[in-house]
């Protein structure tokens, strides 16, 4: 990290950093790859199967069941009470690196 061996604080030997994922949905550490042929459950996908998906993309045209992901607050912005809200970008404005790995795929189902 920054031109040093990557501590196993910070995920050594291998860290992926997937910034166009929800929070819930980052990778903390990798343990072990294996592949599957069907998509596997997750803890997520098991409680609250409705409201968090699968892939779990910062999608804004795609609303959580209880809120809207059009728009999110500017973190730094000012106040607690000033409050400034911008349009979300698609996979957190990513989309022209990591929009490839959904092509084909419906966004809306696959949220």
């Amino acid at each position: 990290m920054y031109g040093k061996t990557l501590p196993p604080q910070n995920g050594a030997p291998l860290r992926l950093i997937t910034p166009w994922k929800y929070g819930f949905k980052g990778i903390k550490s990798i343990v072990h790859i294996r592949l599957t042929r069907n998509q596997p459950p997750t803890t997520w996908n098991l409680s609250a199967p409705n409201e968090y998906g699968f892939y779990a993309n910062v999608n804004p045209q795609v609303n959580h069941p209880r809120w809207s992901q059009a728009s999110e607050r500017f973190i730094g912005a000012g106040g607690i009470l000033d409050v400034k809200r911008q349009p979300t970008l698609l996979f957190n404005g990513y989309g022209d690196r990591v929009a490839s790995l959904y092509r084909g795929m419906n966004l809306r189902e696959n949220f």
